[in-house]
């Protein structure tokens, strides 16, 4: 039996339409208008202890729609990039471009000036966004780009007094905000305190919504163009299996701690929410958990967003484990692997199960979940509706299902391809078929099991070995916080295993970590190599950097003397 098949089957026994849902709206900025016409006094955003209404973040963007159409003289197909961590001014810049028709360019406020500079250039950016205490980078980067507009906000800009004065002593006192140097930029005051006269751009679901940059793990990021009808049809197909909940998702209270500039959060904050009219607590710094715990302790949450490091920071935490959890009914995971041992905690302290979805950035970015009632821990779910799969070998052979190979999904949701890139484009989209790099299998039921990465794969002697089962393996040990699997260079076997270890109990040595990996894997899976650190690199939305263990490892080989 072909994995469609199954699918299929699967989403009939759970009372899903196959097929693609029809379209909440005709456009992502029609989508927010109904939300203002008829939830206006709901709250929309929380951050910082304040909340807004539909109505007020609608008020305000026009303010800045205004500003940006009137003094910069920005038109339709610009590009607008928001340089920001989550704070209620994200959600205020991108709904003000959408009403002028401006392009989103999502950018993480932690990267370097060449990661600026690549992205600016790349995407022709003509005004950014930027927070104070990231602007001194920024302003390296600058004189090798063409942007034109600088806008700058602080954490409190958008604060009534007193509260916005208290909180800015306090930030003074502890060195955390910058004194901005003179120069040619503009304060975010500035754009809120003139008109909300503007004329609005009706956009079409082919134009493009959003240049979404990839995490460039192999060379120079892409910019993924992000259509209006492909997140809109995203949103339907994801609202679609929310639907078959007991209680329905509408006026959710969901806890926001991923970042915006993500493309699995933006989804979630930008268009699943204003689509159920739901209240987003947005959480600027998630890392900081003692500030996360106290930022939500005073509400009774329904759906809470995350992904498989935070889950763990957060058990970790006494006070996370005395909130009130009674009203939580939902638990999204994405982004990365989901430890089951991770996911049986989460349910034992919050009373729920975990719901792992799987997605990328170039399908907008869902494609499959695990509807609510029917969650299969372990797995990523099944293909939402309106989702086409299938498993193809190394030879392009479709496989049945239980065969593993190569992930290819087809729907409405994949991109128009990368911007200005049509060879690579071409490499990933064959045949109408987006081509995910990531290896799985399919079960008879439909649920789709992630084993890895393609270009993550560890060769042993001819066997492939894939980190993530290695590392869930490994996980289950009652010392090990955190480890992550590569493959290194062997004149004998080709390549070997290395395991990175974070460990919770000094004592824990190397011989003990492959003693445990020896009565839990297959020989040639067991690492040859361990290394332990107080750390490993990870992205800042917690995904561990394969890709800089190998880079550190190839380093090595090439120092080393001969």
């Amino acid at each position: 039996m072909l994995v469609q098949d199954a699918v299929k089957k699967a989403q009939k026994k759970m009372g899903l339409n196959g097929k693609q849902p029809e379209l909440p709206a005709k456009s992502l900025l029609e989508l927010w208008q109904q939300s203002v016409a008829d939830s206006n006094e709901r709250p929309a955003y929380t951050c910082l202890g304040q909340t807004l209404t539909y109505g007020e973040v609608d008020q305000i963007s026009r303010r800045v729609a205004s500003y940006f159409q009137k003094q910069l003289k920005l038109v339709p197909g610009d590009r607008i990039a928001i340089q920001l961590p989550n704070l209620i001014q994200y959600p205020v810049m991108v709904i003000a471009a959408w009403k002028l028709g401006l392009v989103v360019v999502n950018t993480n406020p932690m990267y370097t000036v060449r990661e600026l500079v690549h992205q600016f250039n790349d995407a022709n950016v003509k005004a950014v966004v930027v927070l104070d205490q990231f602007y001194e980078t920024l302003c390296e980067a600058l004189p090798n780009t063409s942007i034109e507009h600088v806008i700058v906000t602080r954490p409190v800009d958008l604060l009534p007094q007193p509260r916005k004065g208290f909180l800015s002593a306090a930030m003074k006192l502890m060195g955390k905000r910058p004194s901005l140097p003179k120069g040619d930029w503009i304060a975010f005051p500035e754009l809120i305190t003139g008109s909300s006269n503007y004329s609005v751009h009706r956009a079409a679901l082919d134009d493009i919504s959003a240049l979404q940059y990839t995490g460039g793990t192999t060379g120079a990021s892409k910019g993924v163009m992000l259509t209006q009808g492909a997140i809109m049809s995203n949103i339907a197909q994801s609202l679609a299996v929310m639907d078959i909940l007991p209680e329905p998702v509408k006026y959710s209270v969901t806890v926001a701690p991923l970042p915006i500039y993500h493309i699995y959060a933006y989804s979630l904050c930008m268009g699943l929410m204003p689509a159920t009219r739901g209240h987003s607590i947005l959480i600027p710094d998630p890392r900081n958990i003692p500030a996360f715990v106290r930022a939500i302790k005073d509400f009774k949450f329904e759906v809470f967003c995350g992904l498989n490091s935070l889950f763990v920071a957060l058990l970790q935490d006494k006070d996370f484990q005395r909130l009130d959890f009674s009203r939580l009914r939902m638990t999204l995971s994405g982004g990365m692997a989901l430890m089951e041992s991770v996911a049986h905690d989460w349910e034992k302290t919050t009373g729920c199960v975990v719901s792992e979805g799987y997605g990328m950035t170039e399908s907008s970015p869902v494609i499959s979940m695990n509807p609510s009632g029917y969650e299969r821990i372990g797995t990523a779910g099944i293909p939402i509706p309106g989702t086409d799969i299938k498993v193809v070998n190394e030879n392009g052979v479709e496989q049945e299902v239980g065969g593993t190979g190569e992930l290819c999904v087809r729907g409405n949701q994949v991109m128009a391809g990368y911007w200005q890139r049509p060879e690579q484009t071409e490499e990933v989209i064959v045949d109408g078929w987006l081509h995910t790099g990531d290896i799985v299998e399919v079960d008879a039921e439909g649920y789709i099991k992630i084993i890895d990465r393609l270009k993550d794969m560890i060769i042993v002697s001819g066997f492939n070995v894939y980190p993530n089962e290695l590392e869930q393996a490994l996980t289950i040990h009652p010392d090990v916080a955190q480890c992550a699997a590569i493959g290194v260079a062997d004149a004998k076997a080709g390549e070997v295993v290395k395991m990175f270890v974070v460990s919770t109990n000094p004592d824990l040595n190397a011989d003990n970590i492959i003693e445990f990996c020896k009565e839990n894997m297959a020989g040639y899976k067991v690492p040859k190599f361990v290394e332990f650190r107080e750390e490993l690199p990870m992205t800042n939305v917690g995904k561990v950097l394969r890709k800089d263990l190998k880079a550190e490892e190839k380093a090595k080989q090439v120092t080393a003397p001969a």
